[in-house]
């Protein structure tokens, strides 16, 4: 019995791990998108978010199956738990990429941003990408010192947006008010992207060490 719920937990964690691809895949073609004003790729990412929603279903249900039938304790319990927030993380990292493809899609054929921001959000888009790719390996092997390390995708991904509201706030700016609304929104979905990133990979920590990142116990 104790074999069939340690597997049932490794379904788990691959099921959360294929999350985390998928939301990459999403938001490494909303920012093509979102560069190239390619209206067909942004559909696609419009279309395919739902395929991430259905995951995070499975994922609960599989999750809400085990806490039902097994009544896990101590650590196997809060690996269950910590897999149905992260579920939820993963959800809300489709869903930013959701919503860059929509702004991709709402302004086309006209291209969102101007030549001036290209740059950023070309490497904003590569640490997202990154990020997502880093918890896919930490959910699979729950390598705690690699699930720390996307801390430092994420502090690259805070300057980034930083450096880039300071171009949209400089006197210099001249693409109008319009534009500028605009690239802060998408600056701020890349942020809450790359956080949420970071949450995941702090749940992972917290299932091996049994301490969470960032709390007095840690």
């Amino acid at each position: 019995m104790r074999e069939v719920y340690q597997e049932q937990l490794g379904k788990l964690a691959d099921e959360l791990a294929s999350m985390s691809t998928m939301v990459g895949t999403a938001m490494e073609h909303a920012t093509q998108a979102l560069l190239e004003a390619d209206l067909s790729l942004a559909e696609q990412v419009i279309d395919e978010d739902m395929q991430v929603d259905e995951a995070r279903s499975r994922c609960e249900e599989h999750a809400f199956g085990l806490l039902a039938l097994q009544a896990p304790v101590a650590g196997d319990l809060r690996t269950v738990i910590s897999t149905i927030h992260a579920a939820e993380d993963l959800e809300r990292m489709g869903d930013l990429a959701l919503h860059v493809a929509k702004a991709a899609r709402r302004r086309h054929p006209q291209p969102v941003l101007p030549d001036d921001v290209k740059s950023y959000f070309s490497r904003m888009g590569q640490v997202a990408v990154k990020l997502s790719n880093r918890v896919n390996h930490v959910m699979r092997t729950q390598d705690v010192q690699e699930a720390r390390g996307l801390e430092d995708d994420d502090d690259e991904m805070d300057d980034l947006h930083r450096h880039l509201f300071s171009v949209v706030m400089s006197p210099e700016w001249e693409h109008g008010v319009s534009a500028a609304v605009d690239i802060t929104l998408l600056g701020r979905f890349y942020e809450r992207f790359a956080d949420h990133a970071v949450s995941v990979a702090r749940r992972i920590v917290y299932i091996v060490t049994g301490s969470m990142p960032g709390s007095n116990n840690n």
